[in-house]
C-alpha cells in the first residue's frame, strides 16, 4: 500500500527547566500552554482539529492524574467532542501518540491531527521518582530488590558493550559533554545554565559521583517536567494550509519514514536473543531500517543530523552504530573524529538531547520530533545545522523495549 504523506505543520515546546508545581499548576496548565503555543505556531485555529493524540506514561503515578485525552479537551473550548487518546510506553509514550496520529491520517479518516506529550515529574524525592520510574520494566521480575533500576539496566547494557567489544567510559563521557554543551545554546533546555569543568565529564568521585557501575552523574539524563505539541496534516490539509500562509508545499517539513517495533520486556531476555547478532538490539537496527526504506533512503549518510534517544549516554553510543554510522562496536570512531559534533559531519542532538534539554518521559519523543522538523524547516535558531534538509528522530522505551524512528525532510527552508 503506499504511504500517505504526513506533515509537521508547527509545534511548541515548554520551558524544561521550569517545576510546575512551584507555580501552583498542574497537568492541565502545561497541556493548555504548550497546546496553544503550537497552535499558534503552526497557525491553526483549534476549530480545525480533527483528533489528537496524548502521550504520557506516569501521570496517575507523579500527580495522581489519568484520563489525559479528556484533560487535553479543556485546552481549548473548540475541542469539546473532539475525539482523543492516550498512549503509554514509557520513555516512547510520545512516539506511540505521534504513530496513532499519522496512522489516523494516512488512512484518511481524519486530516488535521494534534499530538501532546506532557509530563510533571518534579514532585518527589529522586528515589521516589525511581520507584516511579521502575514501572517501565517488568515488575516484580526486574525491579525487586533494586533501589535505581534504570541506572542498573543501562549499566547492563554497557557491560553487554564491554564484553562483546571494549567500552572506554572516556567516549561515554564525550556524548555527555557534547550534549550539555549544545544544551547551552537551546534557550528551552533543562541545563543551558548549568556549570561543569572537566571534572564534571572525569573519574573523579567528587565532581562526577558513580551511579551504577561504569555509570556516573554526568551519564545520566535528568528529572524533568515539560510537554511538547505538534500539529500534523494530509497533503490536501498541508496544500490548503500553504494557500492560506504563503508558505510552499517545498518547505514544510514531511514526515518521510517511520519505524517502530517492540521486543521482548526483560533486558536479560534481548540480550540472551542478540548473542548470535552482529547488534546488540537488533530489533532496533530494524526499526532504524524500516524507517530508511519508507523515506526511500540508501543509509544515515542521507541525514544531515540526529536527535537521539541519550537517557543515557550508553543509549546513544548504542545508536550510533544501529544507525549505521560505523560497524557494530565501533560508535566510539565518530566520537573521537568529532563527527558528532554540532560542527560535526553528522550532528547528533544538536538540541543538548536528553541529558541536556531534559527527559519529561512522555515529552521527549514528541519533543525529539519537533526539533528534527525544526532543523529541516531551518527555524531551530541558535543550535540550526546549516543546511539541513533531513533529520531523524530515534526515541526508546523501556530497556531498548519499544523503539520508534522517524525521519523528516523539507526540500527548502520557510519563507
Amino acid at each position: 500500500m503506499a504511504q500517505r504523506d504526513v506533515f509537521v505543520l508547527g509545534g511548541s515546546q515548554t520551558d524544561f527547566s521550569r517545576v510546575w508545581t512551584r507555580e501552583a499548576l498542574d497537568l492541565a496548565d502545561l497541556m493548555r500552554e504548550v497546546v496553544q503555543d503550537a497552535l499558534e505556531s503552526a497557525s491553526t485555529p483549534a476549530r480545525d482539529v480533527e483528533v489528537a493524540h496524548v502521550g504520557n506514561f506516569a501521570g496517575e503515578l507523579y500527580v495522581g492524574q489519568g484520563h489525559l485525552g479528556g484533560l487535553l479537551v479543556e485546552a481549548d473550548p473548540a475541542f469539546a467532542g473532539l475525539p482523543t487518546s492516550r498512549h503509554e510506553a514509557a520513555c516512547a509514550s510520545g512516539s506511540m501518540a505521534v504513530l496513532a496520529a499519522m496512522a489516523d491520517i494516512e488512512s484518511g479518516r481524519y486530516d488535521v491531527a494534534l499530538v501532546v506529550g506532557a509530563e510533571i515529574m518534579r514532585t518527589t524525592s529522586g528515589f521516589e521518582s525511581q520507584k516511579n520510574l521502575a514501572a517501565g520494566a517488568w515488575v516484580p521480575r526486574e525491579t525487586d530488590g533494586v533501589d535505581y533500576l534504570w541506572p542498573e539496566t543501562f549499566n547492563a547494557v554497557a557491560e553487554e558493550y564491554d564484553r562483546r567489544y571494549g567500552l572506554d567510559h572516556a567516549h561515554l563521557a564525550a556524548i555527555a559533554a557534547n550534549n550539555l554543551e549544545n544544551a547551552k545554546h537551546n534557550p528551552l533546555s533543562q541545563t543551558r545554565g548549568w556549570k561543569f569543568t572537566a571534572e564534571s565529564f572525569s573519574d573523579n568521585d567528587d565532581a562526577n559521583p558513580t551511579i551504577a557501575g561504569m555509570l556516573r552523574r554526568q551519564d545520566c539524563s535528568p528529572v524533568t517536567d515539560g510537554g511538547a505539541a505538534i500539529v500534523l496534516a494530509s497533503a490536501d490539509a498541508a496544500q490548503q494550509w500553504s494557500a492560506r500562509t504563503g508558505r510552499t508545499m517545498e518547505s514544510i517539513p514531511r514526515i518521510s519514514g517511520w519505524g517502530h517495533a517492540t521486543a521482548r520486556m526483560a533486558l536479560a531476555d534481548k540480550l540472551a536473543d542478540s548473542r548470535d547478532s552482529r547488534y546488540v538490539a537488533p530489533h532496533l537496527r530494524k526499526t532504524i531500517v524500516d524507517s530508511f526504506r519508507r523515506a526511500r533512503i540508501a543509509d544515515a549518510t542521507a541525514l544531515d543530523t540526529i536527535e537521539c534517544h541519550d537517557c543515557f549516554t550508553i543509549s546513544e553510543y548504542v545508536m550510533i552504530d544501529h544507525l549505521g554510522l560505523t560497524e557494530p562496536g565501533a560508535s566510539w570512531q565518530v566520537i573521537e573524529d568529532g563527527a558528532f559534533a554540532l560542527d560535526g559531519k553528522m550532528p547528533i542532538n544538536p538540541s543538548g538531547g536528553l541529558i541536556g534539554v531534559g527527559h519529561p518521559v512522555g515529552a521527549s519523543g514528541v519533543r525529539m520530533l519537533l526539533d528534527a522538523a525544526r532543523q529541516v524547516e531551518g527555524t531551530a535558531g541558535p543550535y540550526q545545522i546549516p543546511g539541513a534538509r533531513r533529520a531523524a528522530a530515534l526515541n526508546v522505551g523501556g530497556s531498548l523495549t519499544t523503539t520508534a524512528c522517524f525521519v523528516v525532510e523539507a526540500a527548502q527552508p520557510a519563507v
